[in-house]
């Protein structure tokens, strides 16, 4: 019995030095240490993290699901799997659900900054050191904004004034304080442009552009649209596996889990884009800036039978496109006593919970009604139907798109570009499982054969500079008319089942202007059914609840198409 008490305390006084050498070089405890005469839930952690280190993939899920699963941990257990867990781990972790945020190292220290206005001198300097020719004319217009508005502020730094708006209307206001913000916006916009190109990725890494990006993160806690674009910038970094040992060491791991479980949408689907090209351990497919999973967001045990792809139309975007109807808490007392159930993205909420077998995606891409307030006023044929065809199918065979059944959910202007897509797929040999995959289309109010929209001028500048969107929108347009004889010619021979939804209210468009923005003879495509619904073209996507006919006759539509598969 002395025996055995000896060697146990001699044991315990090993395994503790082995753990502090272990926490203080931050490398995987020794596996060849004995733990059998530890405390049993000690034995139960060290045997966890070793399983989550095996060469057996299936042995090391199952080490990171049982870690996380067990909430009995004490406070340095915790503690010890965050100093001694491998990347692979770290990143496991991240992506369980309801995940406990003690199993993270907090990003590590940032040295101490010595001048005054460090964050857009550092940011200027980035910028300025990333390749800037034979670049793509929108990097290039985003890079110069930014370093000319970041330079106007320097200037009038010094004269104790600030000038923003380099862009045409310059002001000038006397401020103690510099807008710094407002800069940072600027210069992080022209990164996240950068970050598109993979060799400038590279070099943003290479120049500690993952250390500041951490530093202006932490101190903007207050800006979600900074700490969006930031968080962006490192999903785009992500796509490349030889940055995911920089962007772990930066600390990035903990802020995407913490972000992971904000209430917000916008950021928690940014985060889980990030983690997901990060986890190369469950996920095949990699997620291409402007493309987001809705759901699954975690690692799950369920397996995945079918995508439904969401594309928004002209002004729309991935997220609040999909929202339920705004509630008019003056009219409608009960509706907005049931607020907090209110559901910023419908498809992520409740598809997801009707249908937990399918993988749910929304596309974003930017669209205006005029060429003046175009966010990249250079290249006007980008902004084409054609060319965002393109685009987005590369991005959506990256994403896996064609490799399951697969059913698409358009708004708008996005049910055009949806039907340009499957055209375009349809004659190439590469392309050829989307179209093949695909068993359904909901339209919801697109205007196959034009939109008054087109001939009308919300003020001036939209008379003067209608964007190209707007034009392609014109009634009776020949590219119109082409678009939709060439869809049909091939849907009526794959016989794709087809839902269209109309609008029979007409939507106010400025103060002064009131018009079916989609008429319903223009909403009927030739093929399917054609649903008319007493709301105008905003609502015509966006249930009032989740019991609503509009959601309800859209999930029998998924739910029937997909019958085989869920």
């Amino acid at each position: 019995g002395i025996t055995y008490q000896a060697r146990k305390e001699i044991h315990k006084a090993v395994r503790k030095i082995l753990e502090t050498e272990a926490k203080i070089f931050r490398r995987p405890f020794n596996e060849q240490f004995s733990t059998f005469d530890g405390e049993d839930h000690e034995c139960a952690l060290w045997l966890l993290l070793k399983r989550s280190q095996s060469e057996d993939k299936e042995v090391r899920l199952q080490a990171v699901q049982d870690l996380a699963n067990n909430s009995h941990w004490h406070d340095y257990q915790y503690g010890t799997v965050a100093q001694t867990c491998d990347q692979r781990t770290a990143i496991g972790l991240a992506r369980s659900k309801d995940i406990d945020l003690r199993f993270f190292l907090p990003p590590p220290p940032l040295p101490k900054i010595k001048n005054d206005y460090p964050i857009e001198d550092e940011l200027r300097l980035l910028l300025v050191s990333l390749p800037q020719t034979d670049l793509d004319p929108c990097v290039q217009y985003f890079t110069s904004l930014a370093l000319r508005e970041s330079s106007q502020t320097l200037a009038a730094q010094r004269g104790g004034l600030w000038c923003f708006g380099g862009n045409g209307l310059p002001y000038c206001e006397t401020l103690s304080k510099i807008p710094s913000e407002t800069v940072e916006l600027f210069c992080l916009q022209a990164l996240v442009q950068h970050s598109k190109v993979s060799s400038h990725c590279d070099k943003i890494e290479a120049k500690g552009g993952l250390q500041l990006l951490q530093r202006i993160y932490q101190l903007r806690k207050d800006s979600a649209k900074i700490q969006r674009n930031i968080i962006r910038i490192i999903g785009n970094m992500a796509l490349d596996e030889r940055l995911h040992s920089s962007i772990v060491r930066a600390g990035w791991v903990s802020v995407l889990a913490e972000v992971m479980k904000s209430p917000h949408v916008i950021q928690s689907s940014h985060a889980s884009r990030a983690l997901a090209n990060l986890d190369r351990d469950t996920v095949q497919e990699k997620y291409p800036d402007g493309v987001y999973v809705l759901h699954p967001q975690y690692r799950s045990s369920q397996p995945i039978r079918a995508d439904v792809l969401f594309v928004h139309g002209l002004l729309g975007a991935a997220f609040k496109t999909w929202r339920q109807q705004d509630i008019d808490r003056r009219l409608d007392k009960k509706a907005s006593e049931g607020e907090e159930d209110y559901s910023q993205c419908w498809p992520k909420t409740w598809l997801a919970s009707d249908c937990p077998a399918l993988r749910i995606i929304s596309v974003e891409y930017d669209t205006h009604l005029s060429d003046w307030k175009a966010k990249c006023p250079v290249e006007a044929h980008r902004k084409s139907i054609a060319y965002r065809s393109n685009e987005l199918l590369d991005k959506l065979r990256a994403a896996g798109i064609g490799d399951r059944p697969l059913v698409w959910v358009s708004h708008s202007m996005g049910g055009l570009l949806v039907k340009k897509m499957l055209v375009d797929a349809s004659k190439n040999p590469e392309m050829d499982k989307i179209v093949n995959n695909t068993r359904g289309i909901i339209f919801y109010s697109v205007p196959h054969h034009g939109s008054q929209l087109a001939e009308y001028s919300i003020n001036a500048r939209y008379l003067l500079f209608p964007s190209v969107e707007v034009k392609e929108l014109s009634k009776d347009s020949p590219a119109l008319k082409e678009l939709n004889d060439d869809f049909l010619s091939f849907a009526k021979d794959k016989k794709f089942s087809v839902l269209s939804f109309a609008e029979t209210l007409p939507t106010h468009i400025g103060s002064m202007i009131k018009l079916h923005v989609v008429p319903l003879e223009s909403a009927e495509l030739g093929i399917g059914d054609l649903v008319p619904v007493d709301v105008n073209h905003l609502n015509i996507c966006k249930p009032k609840k989740k019991d609503a006919f509009l959601y309800q006759r859209t999930l029998k539509f998924i739910q029937d198409v997909l019958a085989q598969e869920l």
